[in-house]
């Protein structure tokens, strides 16, 4: 069987298990992998670590996971614009690690690329350093912090080819290469399916060999995360 895959369903159940390790990309709301999500929220498997920059919203993406109870623990940056998983967390339902946000997506990379910790300076004397290794170079305190692999990788592109290369279009690239490289299983959902060789190489951003499988979406909600608007 090749990469391609008729919808989420076919592409992920024979994946998906208890107490597996997930990465997600996307930022915020945008180039998520919304039809993966809803899957997983269907499937009913639990215990579950997430790692995603963000918890999405109530009732949507990650939201839905959450509002069902089948997260264990999240590796986050910013988790501020979901309401359930603040009171899951202060009620203890939910194990958190926190990030920042550069740190994170770092992490991801650094465990896609075979590597197993690297230094930084961002949150050294902080929370964020608390029981982890500090070393000094030329004069200044580092934070050892560790790659991040997961079971799975669940990602959102704009183009993708029966050989499973990928493009992202604008701000949704950010955290996508990333979760897509960080995992044993990698699978894209995508807007637009071309056929191999149709896509510029230079263009590509997360080569196929990263990829295992792939999906065109049929129906992206592309919500807006916060809606702001004015009086005229």
């Amino acid at each position: 069987m090749g990469k391609v895959y008729q919808e989420a369903g076919a592409a992920l159940r024979d994946i998906l298990r208890d107490g597996m390790s997930i990465a997600v990309g996307g930022f915020g709301i945008c180039g998520i992998p919304e039809h993966c999500l809803r899957l997983i929220a269907e499937s009913g498997v639990k215990d579950l670590t997430i790692v995603s920059i963000t918890a999405h919203i109530d009732g949507y993406g990650i939201g839905q996971l959450l509002d069902n109870g089948q997260v264990k623990k999240i590796i986050g940056s910013y988790l501020g614009e979901n309401n359930n998983f603040a009171k899951l967390y202060i009620s203890g339902k939910l194990e958190v690690e926190f990030n920042p946000q550069g740190t994170l997506v770092e992490r991801m990379r650094a465990g896609g690329a075979g590597i197993a910790g690297f230094y930084t300076r961002v949150g050294v004397d902080t929370v964020v350093s608390e029981g982890k290794e500090i070393r000094e170079f030329d004069g200044r305190r580092y934070v050892l912090e560790e790659g991040i692999t997961t079971d799975l990788s669940i990602i959102k592109a704009w183009q993708g080819d029966e050989e499973g290369n990928l493009i992202y279009r604008k701000t949704a690239r950010n955290c996508n290469p990333q979760a897509a490289v960080c995992s044993k299983m990698t699978v894209a959902e995508i807007e637009e399916m071309l056929p191999t060789g149709q896509m510029d190489p230079s263009a590509i951003h997360t080569p196929g060999i990263y990829v295992q499988r792939l999906f065109k979406g049929n129906a992206f909600e592309n919500r807006i995360e916060r809606r702001i608007t004015r009086s005229a």
